[in-house]
Protein backbone atom coordinates (compact mmCIF):
# COMPACT_ATOMS: atom_id res chain seq x y z
CA UNK A 1 0.00 0.00 0.00
CA UNK A 2 1.15 3.53 -0.62
CA UNK A 3 1.99 6.17 1.93
CA UNK A 4 -1.00 8.47 1.64
CA UNK A 5 -1.62 11.47 3.87
CA UNK A 6 -4.63 13.71 4.34
CA UNK A 7 -4.66 16.79 2.12
CA UNK A 8 -3.69 19.13 4.96
CA UNK A 9 -0.43 17.23 5.47
CA UNK A 10 0.54 17.24 1.77
CA UNK A 11 0.98 20.99 1.60
CA UNK A 12 4.62 21.84 2.03
CA UNK A 13 6.40 25.15 1.48
CA UNK A 14 9.17 23.31 -0.39
CA UNK A 15 6.79 21.59 -2.82
CA UNK A 16 4.35 24.02 -4.44
CA UNK A 17 0.99 22.64 -5.54
CA UNK A 18 0.06 22.06 -9.16
CA UNK A 19 -3.34 22.65 -10.72
CA UNK A 20 -5.26 19.70 -12.10
CA UNK A 21 -4.89 21.00 -15.65
CA UNK A 22 -1.07 20.97 -15.47
CA UNK A 23 -0.84 17.21 -15.93
CA UNK A 24 -4.17 16.28 -17.56
CA UNK A 25 -3.61 14.28 -20.74
CA UNK A 26 -5.36 12.35 -23.52
CA UNK A 27 -3.89 9.31 -25.23
CA UNK A 28 -5.56 8.25 -28.50
CA UNK A 29 -5.18 4.92 -30.29
CA UNK A 30 -6.96 3.26 -33.20
CA UNK A 31 -7.96 -0.34 -32.53
CA UNK A 32 -6.86 -3.02 -35.03
CA UNK A 33 -7.34 -6.77 -35.44
CA UNK A 34 -4.23 -7.30 -33.29
CA UNK A 35 -6.18 -5.91 -30.33
CA UNK A 36 -9.15 -8.31 -30.51
CA UNK A 37 -10.21 -11.21 -28.33
CA UNK A 38 -11.98 -14.43 -29.40
CA UNK A 39 -15.33 -12.60 -29.48
CA UNK A 40 -14.07 -10.12 -32.06
CA UNK A 41 -14.04 -7.13 -29.73
CA UNK A 42 -11.03 -5.39 -28.23
CA UNK A 43 -9.38 -7.23 -25.31
CA UNK A 44 -10.07 -5.69 -21.92
CA UNK A 45 -6.35 -6.04 -21.26
CA UNK A 46 -5.55 -3.81 -24.24
CA UNK A 47 -7.83 -1.12 -22.82
CA UNK A 48 -6.31 -1.60 -19.35
CA UNK A 49 -2.81 -1.09 -20.76
CA UNK A 50 -3.88 2.15 -22.44
CA UNK A 51 -5.47 3.24 -19.15
CA UNK A 52 -2.25 2.45 -17.24
CA UNK A 53 -0.13 4.23 -19.89
CA UNK A 54 -2.23 7.42 -19.76
CA UNK A 55 -2.42 7.37 -15.95
CA UNK A 56 1.34 6.82 -15.75
CA UNK A 57 1.99 9.82 -17.99
CA UNK A 58 -0.23 11.99 -15.78
CA UNK A 59 1.43 10.70 -12.58
CA UNK A 60 4.90 11.37 -14.00
CA UNK A 61 3.93 14.84 -15.16
CA UNK A 62 2.34 15.76 -11.85
CA UNK A 63 5.12 14.36 -9.68
CA UNK A 64 7.93 15.61 -11.91
CA UNK A 65 9.54 12.20 -12.35
CA UNK A 66 8.99 8.46 -12.29
CA UNK A 67 5.87 7.00 -10.72
CA UNK A 68 4.74 3.38 -10.50
CA UNK A 69 1.29 1.81 -10.44
CA UNK A 70 0.39 0.86 -6.86
CA UNK A 71 -3.21 -0.23 -7.47
CA UNK A 72 -6.03 -0.14 -9.95
CA UNK A 73 -9.60 -0.26 -8.82
CA UNK A 74 -13.06 0.24 -10.18
CA UNK A 75 -12.08 -0.55 -13.77
CA UNK A 76 -15.46 -0.54 -15.46
CA UNK A 77 -16.08 -1.64 -19.03
CA UNK A 78 -19.31 0.06 -20.10
CA UNK A 79 -19.48 -0.78 -23.81
CA UNK A 80 -17.49 -3.06 -26.12
CA UNK A 81 -14.75 -1.52 -28.24
CA UNK A 82 -14.47 -2.71 -31.84
CA UNK A 83 -11.82 -2.88 -34.51
CA UNK A 84 -11.73 0.51 -36.21
CA UNK A 85 -12.68 2.44 -33.09
CA UNK A 86 -10.55 5.44 -32.23
CA UNK A 87 -10.10 5.21 -28.46
CA UNK A 88 -9.36 8.30 -26.38
CA UNK A 89 -8.06 7.73 -22.85
CA UNK A 90 -8.42 10.89 -20.75
CA UNK A 91 -6.62 11.01 -17.42
CA UNK A 92 -6.08 13.49 -14.60
CA UNK A 93 -4.87 13.65 -11.01
CA UNK A 94 -7.88 13.54 -8.69
CA UNK A 95 -6.10 13.51 -5.33
CA UNK A 96 -2.61 13.51 -3.86
CA UNK A 97 -1.17 12.19 -0.65
CA UNK A 98 2.40 12.50 0.59
CA UNK A 99 3.95 10.17 -2.02
CA UNK A 100 0.92 8.89 -3.92
CA UNK A 101 -1.69 10.15 -6.35
CA UNK A 102 -5.08 8.90 -7.47
CA UNK A 103 -5.50 9.21 -11.21
CA UNK A 104 -8.99 9.14 -12.71
CA UNK A 105 -9.36 7.83 -16.24
CA UNK A 106 -12.23 7.98 -18.74
CA UNK A 107 -12.15 5.85 -21.89
CA UNK A 108 -14.08 7.10 -24.92
CA UNK A 109 -14.48 5.49 -28.34
CA UNK A 110 -15.65 6.71 -31.73
CA UNK A 111 -15.66 5.16 -35.18
CA UNK A 112 -12.54 6.21 -37.04
CA UNK A 113 -14.52 7.22 -40.14
CA UNK A 114 -17.58 8.87 -38.59
CA UNK A 115 -18.15 12.30 -37.10
CA UNK A 116 -20.49 11.20 -34.30
CA UNK A 117 -19.47 12.20 -30.77
CA UNK A 118 -17.41 9.67 -28.80
CA UNK A 119 -19.14 7.31 -26.37
CA UNK A 120 -17.78 6.59 -22.91
CA UNK A 121 -16.80 2.91 -22.92
CA UNK A 122 -14.89 2.63 -19.65
CA UNK A 123 -13.47 4.26 -16.54
CA UNK A 124 -10.92 3.47 -13.87
CA UNK A 125 -9.13 4.80 -10.82
CA UNK A 126 -5.46 4.08 -10.28
CA UNK A 127 -3.10 4.90 -7.43
CA UNK A 128 0.50 5.73 -8.37
CA UNK A 129 3.47 6.19 -6.08
CA UNK A 130 6.22 8.60 -7.08
CA UNK A 131 9.66 7.01 -6.78
CA UNK A 132 13.26 8.24 -6.77
CA UNK A 133 16.22 6.74 -8.65
CA UNK A 134 16.48 3.96 -6.03
CA UNK A 135 12.79 3.07 -6.32
CA UNK A 136 11.98 4.60 -2.92
CA UNK A 137 8.80 6.69 -2.50
CA UNK A 138 9.30 10.44 -2.88
CA UNK A 139 7.13 13.47 -2.11
CA UNK A 140 4.60 14.72 -4.66
CA UNK A 141 3.18 18.21 -5.07
CA UNK A 142 -0.36 18.67 -3.79
CA UNK A 143 -2.98 18.83 -6.52
CA UNK A 144 -5.00 22.02 -6.71
CA UNK A 145 -8.53 21.35 -8.00
CA UNK A 146 -9.59 24.13 -10.36
CA UNK A 147 -13.25 23.50 -11.20
CA UNK A 148 -16.32 22.26 -9.37
CA UNK A 149 -15.86 18.95 -11.20
CA UNK A 150 -12.23 18.75 -10.01
CA UNK A 151 -13.32 19.47 -6.43
CA UNK A 152 -16.01 16.74 -6.63
CA UNK A 153 -13.42 14.27 -7.97
CA UNK A 154 -11.04 15.22 -5.14
CA UNK A 155 -13.75 14.55 -2.52
CA UNK A 156 -14.75 11.25 -4.16
CA UNK A 157 -11.09 10.20 -4.26
CA UNK A 158 -10.83 10.77 -0.51
CA UNK A 159 -13.81 8.43 -0.02
CA UNK A 160 -12.19 5.77 -2.22
CA UNK A 161 -8.94 6.15 -0.24
CA UNK A 162 -10.81 5.64 3.04
CA UNK A 163 -12.42 2.49 1.62
CA UNK A 164 -9.10 1.13 0.31
CA UNK A 165 -7.45 1.59 3.71
CA UNK A 166 -10.43 0.12 5.61
CA UNK A 167 -10.51 -2.92 3.27
CA UNK A 168 -6.78 -3.44 3.74
CA UNK A 169 -7.09 -3.19 7.55
CA UNK A 170 -10.02 -5.64 7.62
CA UNK A 171 -8.14 -8.17 5.51
CA UNK A 172 -5.00 -7.91 7.66
CA UNK A 173 -7.07 -8.34 10.85
CA UNK A 174 -8.77 -11.42 9.41
CA UNK A 175 -5.42 -12.94 8.42
CA UNK A 176 -3.97 -12.26 11.88
CA UNK A 177 -7.05 -13.81 13.54
CA UNK A 178 -6.84 -16.92 11.33
CA UNK A 179 -3.11 -17.25 12.03
CA UNK A 180 -3.78 -16.96 15.78
CA UNK A 181 -6.39 -19.74 15.44
CA UNK A 182 -3.76 -21.96 13.83
CA UNK A 183 -4.88 -21.74 10.20
CA UNK A 184 -2.02 -21.84 7.74
CA UNK A 185 -3.49 -20.18 4.68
Amino acid sequence: MTDQAPAAQTESPDIPGKPTSASRTTLSHIMTHNDTNLLGTVHGGVIMKLVDDAAGAVAGRHSGGPAVTASMDEMAFLEPVRVGDLVHVKAQVNWTGRTSMEIGVRVLAERWNESAPPTQVGSAYLVFTAVDADGKPRRVPPVIPETDRDRRRYQEAQIRRTHRLARRRAIMELREKRAAEGYDD
